[in-house]
């Protein structure tokens, strides 16, 4: 266990922690969550000891090992996949360093009802556990594991690591942290570098891990499937909820209107002691009452509605010009690197209006195809040809980078703002949350989110009806991912994604597109539909795979199990499980509206200024206690009814 004791930071004299506690427990899976700037980063540096804090303390035990990985790092190492990634169990020499220290330690002494004693059994206990776990034996298959999990391929082990993007070499810390196996794991950003299969692994991973997890993370499914516990940080406090990322968001939507029902019911019994003070102030034989009164007023703590930050961006895309009903065509369109094949006979037909993702692992031709489209690389086999009148606005992956650090944010408009544009600017800027202030700094001090923001500032200012986006919600927080998915939903072009964000894509597009083995292959439905076919489809191969091979080897001489067979029993299962969700749909529909009918009479009771004061506290509670059982059973309804559309 970790603990922090009234953890006080300021950062440019501005609080961002005011004596703050809490724990983390041996196992505990936290996700750190507030506003751009509220201090989560700071947290995770401070726990780790790359950052010092102003006041307070932070125990941690001898034997605990932490693993800390930044939202952005400059790698420098010069050797090869493998050779880093074997690095990690370089500590391993500590650990039997430190071990045979405390076994002669405890050969020597005879004190063995000591405090002195026990600490040393136990920390000979932790670290023969640490030694144990990570398994030195075992190291190179172990860390070719991981590397495999995270996206690399075996042809990758040998190669240096100065041969890689930034991006892959994150990976490459992120696995030696994996490998190192630490008591505590904290993770700023993540997913940043990865894509939804290595995602998807890391969730796995982490799920199944031994120790405790906090992260920071804008990718809601990464929080909802990891997590179990959230803690907000707010206006130098934090609150600590004991729920997952969408169950934190319900929770604290309910904490919101309490408070403000609490400081309503105080503010009229205030009003009402108020109004008796008046009243009898200059009355003798009340005068004792009074001073009662008055001094209730003094010791009673008020209660104030905790200060929300709502600001976020607000837009929508321009009209869409008209164009031909073909926006794009492709044709056995090939692209090579060195003679390296990326790209292979790729085929893609966009119509207007269609809404379109690419997916698949990092380095399969996502970012090339759609450089290709917009006409930034030139030299490709094939045909890549545009529909009439189609008119591309393209946001790179690192379109932030892109920007002229030397330039102001309202130059940047400026430069490409044409007709009566120009006078718009400032209201643009303001939509993506740029005011008078900020609109005169340079480029190169804004941070990562911002330069977003300003990026997709840019796409406002000419109409086109062909939207390419690659990775275009990376340093956005949450409200602007949603507010950026609600504006392409409203867009009445047509749109190419690349995102590895599932939550982001998922009823935004229907229609994607797999880059796999140089080729692509057309799916129809939402990602995670999508997601849920390939995994049984994985799982029922390998059942196939497993049974076969298990049947073989209880009885050579008989014939091998169909598949069939076996399908057909899976089937068979398959419609009880469905019976099952079709009966609890309607049970719980059913509870549905039985408790919404409970909470409409309730809500008549609060409004009803004649029964307020017949309300009290266990009103309140069961008032909670249905809205929370309300807001369960619709979001199991919702995940039953997809279950059963799917």
């Amino acid at each position: 266990m970790i603990t922090i004791n009234n953890l006080s930071v300021q950062f440019n004299g501005i609080s961002l922690f005011d004596n703050v506690s809490f724990t983390i427990g041996d196992k505990d899976r936290i996700g750190l969550v507030g506003k751009n700037g509220a201090g989560k980063s700071t947290l995770l540096k401070v726990i780790s000891k790359n950052q010092k804090q102003d006041s307070g303390t932070i125990v941690v035990s001898s034997t605990q090992t932490i693993g800390y990985l930044p939202q952005e790092m400059i790698p420098s190492s010069t050797t090869t996949v493998i050779q880093e990634a074997m690095k990690a169990f370089e500590e391993i020499k500590q650990y039997k360093t430190e071990l045979e220290d405390i076994n002669n330690q405890l050969l020597e002494r005879t004190d063995y009802q000591s405090k002195e004693y026990e600490r040393l059994i136990v920390q000979q206990t932790e670290l023969n556990d640490k030694l144990n776990m990570m398994d030195i034996n075992n190291a190179r298959p172990q860390a070719e594991k991981v590397l495999l999990g995270l996206g690399f391929v075996h042809e990758d082990f040998n190669r240096n690591m100065t041969e890689f993007s930034s991006g892959w070499q994150m990976r490459v810390e992120l696995a030696k942290i994996l490998l190192r196996k630490p008591n505590l794991i904290l993770l700023d950003e993540p997913t940043n570098h990865l894509d939804i299969e290595s995602i998807t692994w890391l969730e796995n991973f982490l799920i199944q891990y031994y120790g405790a997890i906090v992260l920071v993370s804008h990718d809601r499914c990464f929080l909802d499937n990891i997590t179990k516990r959230t803690i907000e940080i707010t206006a130098g406090k934090i609150y600590d909820y004991k729920a997952n990322y969408s169950e934190y968001c319900v929770l604290h939507e309910q904490r919101m209107e309490t408070q403000a029902n609490q400081m309503l019911n105080q503010q009229r019994q205030i009003a009402e002691i108020e109004k008796f003070i008046e009243r009898f102030r200059y009355k003798a034989t009340k005068s004792r009452q009074v001073q009662s009164k008055i001094k209730m007023l003094d010791k009673m703590e008020r209660i104030d509605v905790d200060e929300v930050d709502s600001s976020t961006i607000h837009f929508l895309f321009p009209p869409a010009p008209h164009s031909g009903k073909i926006v794009l065509e492709i044709k056995n369109l090939s692209k090579s690197y060195d003679k390296k094949n990326i790209l292979k006979d790729i085929n893609l037909i966009v119509e207007r209006g269609e809404k379109i993702a690419f997916i698949g692992k990092n380095g399969e031709g996502k970012s090339t195809l759609s450089k290709i489209i917009i006409g930034q690389i030139k030299d490709y086999e094939g045909v890549c040809h545009l529909g009439y009148d189609v008119k591309i606005g393209y946001f790179a992956q690192n379109q932030a980078a892109l920007l002229d650090g030397e330039k102001t944010v309202f130059e940047t408009i400026d430069d490409i703002a044409v007709g009566d544009v120009r006078r718009q600017i400032r209201g643009i800027l303001g939509s993506f949350l740029f005011d008078d202030q900020d609109i005169d700094k340079k480029v190169k001090v804004l941070s990562g989110g911002e330069k977003t923001r300003l990026a997709l500032a840019k796409l406002l200012l000419s109409e086109v009806n062909l939207l390419v986006l690659d990775e275009p919600t990376n340093h956005l927080d949450m409200d602007s991912k949603d507010i950026l998915k609600n504006a392409l939903i409203k867009y009445d072009g047509s749109f190419i994604l690349v995102s590895h964000d599932r939550d982001f894509l998922q009823g935004l597009t229907d229609k994607l597109y797999e880059f796999k083995n140089h080729n692509i292959k057309e799916y129809h439905g939402y990602i995670f539909d999508f997601l849920e076919a390939k995994k049984k489809k994985e799982l029922e191969e390998q059942s196939i795979e497993n049974s076969l091979r298990n049947t073989n080897n209880q009885d050579n001489n008989k014939t091998a199990i169909s598949k069939n067979k076996i399908l057909f029993e899976q089937n068979k299962e398959k419609e009880k499980e469905l019976r099952k969700k079709r009966n609890r749909l309607k049970d719980v529909e059913q509870k549905i509206e039985d408790l919404e009918k409970e909470i409409s009479n309730m809500d008549n009771m609060l409004s009803d200024t004649n029964q307020i004061n017949k309300i009290d506290e266990n009103f309140y509670h069961n008032y909670q206690n249905k809205k929370d059982n309300l807001s369960n059973l619709m979001q199991e309804w919702e995940d039953l009814s997809q279950e059963l559309d799917n």
